[in-house]
């Protein structure tokens, strides 16, 4: 297909101004009532009630203070099972590229880091991104045995929100230091490595209803674009590269943020939505691959 070159600038970052246009959606909305005194939303990002009458709780917060034996309103209980069961459809990660307020951080670290062609102060050593689970776990087990939201007391996504909407300065220190951390020891290190709520989203919602496909994999060209703008490079592959295997083209990991940011650099169209159940590639083989054996999941 051919495209008019003054749109194709804009064409690669549609999805990326999308993004960032409902986090700034998420975030006015919140600023709203502080800032004006127009109230369509009170709380935060854990907690808050939309235009007085829809409940909105974070459930991985709740989950804390329920671990910590505290006694949640039923408004918040409801809210919970709301965002648990937007997310479970839209697929967990969804959270972290299209409202976290963190995310716009981390993804301009590592513009910046890749900009700058900034080497790791890891070197050659490669941190497991199973090591945010190990956080998320800890978070639980802190908040039943001190009796309180572990996580909440450090949590950067917290306190930029609150930054952002109340003006309250104490957050800044710890949204810089994942900026840093970022930026000069690790790429991705807070979002790929470290943060469990975004670990938390992606075990709920690994049986989400909305992912990214690969439905002209064919086509690749093989330039590497795609994993070199996506935050889980990791899960394109098998969905991309593993019709010999008898994977088939949707990508199924939980660490997929649905960023879409692989749909936009793409210029060979390979990538698409696609909604309804996912099969998983242990689950089903491709036709076009009679045979195939899996790979170890």
């Amino acid at each position: 297909m051919t495209r008019t070159p003054a749109f194709a600038p804009l064409r690669r970052r549609r999805w990326l101004v999308a993004r960032r246009s409902v986090q700034l959606l998420v975030l006015g909305t919140f600023v709203l009532g502080p800032w004006t005194g127009l109230w369509l939303v009170r709380g935060t990002l854990a907690s808050s009630v939309w235009f007085g009458v829809l409940p909105l709780t974070d459930p991985f917060v709740a989950l804390q203070a329920l671990l910590a034996r505290h006694t949640l309103a039923t408004a918040a209980l409801v809210g919970a099972g709301l965002v648990t069961a937007a997310y479970v459809l839209a697929g967990g990660r969804f959270f972290c590229a299209w409202v976290c307020p963190i995310n716009p951080v981390t993804d301009f670290a590592a513009w910046l880091r890749t900009t700058l062609k900034l080497p790791s102060l890891l070197g050659r050593h490669r941190l497991d991104r199973r090591l945010r689970y190990a956080v998320l776990v800890l978070a639980l087990a802190l908040s039943a045995l001190l009796g309180s939201v572990a996580w909440e007391t450090v949590n950067p996504i917290t306190m930029l929100h609150r930054a952002l909407v109340f003006g309250l300065a104490g957050g800044w220190g710890v949204v810089l230091a994942v900026f840093l951390l970022d930026l000069l020891v690790a790429p991705r290190l807070w979002c790929g490595h470290v943060c469990p709520v975004g670990a938390f989203y992606g075990t709920i919602g690994r049986v989400g209803l909305l992912h990214m496909s690969t439905p002209r994999r064919d086509a690749c060209t093989q330039c590497g674009e795609c994993f070199r703008v996506c935050p889980e490079p990791h899960v394109i592959a098998p969905a991309l590269h593993g019709a010999a295997q008898g994977r088939g083209p949707v990508i199924t990991s939980a660490d997929c943020t649905r960023c879409a940011r692989c749909l936009d650099v793409c210029d060979e169209e390979v990538f698409a939505w696609q909604g309804g159940p996912a099969r998983r590639a242990s689950a089903a083989r491709r036709a076009d691959a009679p045979g195939a054996r899996w790979p170890a999941a």
